[in-house]
């Protein structure tokens, strides 16, 4: 996976307006009433059409770049998610993300520190992302894995593992055929 850098001194202006929207937006969606006509229209517009059907995302919302949020079918995103999206997030059809997780795709050049490094974080289908759990640049999460509470999860977790700790480490494989398959594969 190739890391892409962006030197935030060099935003040109019209990037610089698009994220001046997204901070107005994202405190709108903030002191709006969850899951209301208004809420859903203001999340709508803040992932620039990214969200699946059936998707909830509770407030508080926090991050950046989130024109490169998107989130599948079917989600649940607990309250408290900090999304810095600058690399990419994608959340896979019927993921569960629980309170105050953080999905960091970039992170800052240590010796120019206006320069982020960005690599993408994917997490896959119907994939559970334990409470206050951290998923650092350039990770996949697979499809029906786990990642435990207050977990660092600094490497890919394979397809149906469950991953724990600081750093996270894979304990276990979730046996797939006593999934309950509630989406097509």
């Amino acid at each position: 996976m190739e890391e892409v850098r962006v030197d935030m001194r060099e935003l040109s202006p019209d990037v610089q307006e698009m994220y001046q929207k997204h901070r107005e937006l994202l405190f709108r969606l903030n002191h709006t009433m969850p899951q209301t006509d208004e809420y859903m229209s203001l999340l709508r517009e803040l992932l620039a059409g990214n969200l699946g059907e059936n998707s909830t995302i509770n407030p508080p919302l926090a991050g950046a770049a989130f024109d490169k949020l998107v989130i599948g079918e079917g989600v649940f995103i607990n309250s408290g998610l900090l999304a810095m999206a600058r690399g990419g997030i994608t959340v896979d059809d019927g993921a569960m993300i629980a309170a105050n997780v953080q999905l960091i795709s970039n992170n800052h050049d240590p010796y120019d520190r206006a320069v982020l490094t960005c690599k993408p974080v994917h997490i896959g289908k119907c994939a559970w992302i334990g409470a206050g759990a951290t998923v650092l640049p350039g990770v996949t999460v697979g499809k029906y894995a786990i990642v435990g509470a207050a977990s660092v999860v600094t490497h890919d977790v394979p397809d149906y593992g469950v991953a724990v700790g600081n750093p996270a480490k894979v304990i276990k494989m979730l046996d797939p055929d006593r999934f309950v398959q509630v989406t097509a594969e």
